[in-house]
């Protein structure tokens, strides 16, 4: 049987979305890329350092269309901390989404079971999810985001426990709602988190694994 990447879609060279390289094992270096013939560009992630985003992630977390999402919109000293503290969780990584390597979103992948969301629907072991944003302004509205998250959502079945993708968004949040949608997530319900209501959503990994082949 051939291996999960095996079965992503090929090289720009025959112009199929989701070549896949080899990770780079280091924090702070390319850990996924792939060229998306879709939107002409191609698609990196990185961990997150502190020395290096800081500044970044505290700037795009006072963008005006994330703040109502996020509510981090924070003086520096306590976004330091709060980024210190979820860098040290064991539970989740951040990455920095990049295009043509040019850093624009943010992406917390973490652990369902080990997560906060797991006091509010039936966690499994194996589900994991994800949060993310666009970071400049620059980069709404230029269909960016789906083919963003579906290179996430390749890098996450990489691991090979996971049996389940989840997402919580903001139930007020209709854009990024249907942005799961396209991406094979499936609205279960309406749940009650300490920061929001949220539309929890679920991708069963051969449902994901399905679309990702197309």
């Amino acid at each position: 049987m051939p291996s999960k990447e095996a079965q992503l879609p090929q090289s720009p060279s025959n112009q199929a979305d989701g070549q896949v390289r080899p990770s780079v094992p280091a924090g702070g270096a390319t850990v996924y890329e792939e060229w998306h013939a879709g939107i002409g560009r191609t698609i990196g992630f990185r961990k997150v350092t502190l020395e290096a985003d800081f500044e970044r992630l505290h700037a795009w977390h006072r963008e005006p269309h994330v703040v109502p999402f996020w509510q981090l919109a924070i003086p520096a000293d306590k976004y330091r901390a709060h980024l210190e503290a979820f860098l040290a969780d064991s539970h989740q990584t951040l990455y920095i989404g990049m295009l043509d390597g040019e850093p624009m979103s943010y992406f917390e992948s973490y652990w369902a079971e080990r997560d906060v969301l797991a006091g509010a629907y039936e966690a499994e072991p194996g589900d994991q999810g994800i949060h993310l944003l666009i970071g400049p302004s620059a980069y709404l509205g230029k269909g960016y985001a789906a083919p963003l998250l579906q290179a996430m959502m390749r890098l996450q079945l990489r691991e090979g426990g996971t049996r389940r993708l989840v997402a919580e968004p903001d139930a007020r949040n209709a854009k990024m709602i249907h942005i799961f949608e396209q991406c094979g997530y499936a609205f279960q319900r309406h749940i009650e988190l300490p920061d929001k209501t949220a539309a929890l959503m679920i991708a069963a990994r051969n449902r994901a694994e399905e679309l990702l082949n197309r």
